[in-house]
């Protein structure tokens, strides 16, 4: 099944999610660190990283819906794919959390509370990761029709081949 959100011959969706998982995961090692030195500057980072993160996975997640509405109905990929996004929507929903409970923080310093919900949020990120994998590698979802070893580059533009 070939991706709806394209961008030069790639799924848009799969592009994104680098960055918020990136910097989700970079806001929880943050605060570990913020609780390891009491540096302020870590606890910082970790409510920029946090807030950017929340913004850029709700920014794919949009990608991710556009894709998940052209799954055939009635197919073990679209459950897989709604439990995905609902994993995911949760986890940004923790960070969000996590990062509205620094805003009372003169230095966004976490509190054990805020890193709870973050940690749960990095938790759930894992498993919609997984779910995510489990999509593309075992359900071949994205995956370009004529994909395969040999097959041209995908700036070439998408020609199907001839049916038999």
């Amino acid at each position: 099944m070939r991706s709806r959100a394209r961008m030069m011959g790639h799924a848009i969706h799969p592009m994104l999610i680098v960055f918020p998982l990136g910097l989700l995961f970079t806001a929880v090692c943050f605060d570990g660190l913020y609780f390891a030195t009491t540096t302020t500057n870590f606890a910082v980072a970790s409510a920029y990283t946090t807030a950017a993160g929340v913004l850029g996975g709700v920014l794919a997640a949009m990608f991710g819906w556009v894709d998940w509405f052209a799954i055939p109905g009635k197919t073990r990929a679209k459950r897989v794919g709604l439990i995905h996004g609902l994993v995911n929507g949760l986890a940004l929903a923790l960070f969000a959390v996590s990062w509205l409970l620094r805003l009372d923080q003169v230095t966004w310093r976490p509190t054990v509370l805020s890193i709870s919900f973050a940690l749960g949020g990095l938790v759930l990120a894992s498993v919609g990761g997984w779910l995510g994998g489990e999509l593309v590698e075992r359900l071949g979802v994205g995956v370009d029709p004529d994909a395969g070893l040999d097959a041209s580059s995908s700036l070439r533009g998408h020609k199907r081949a001839p049916a038999a």
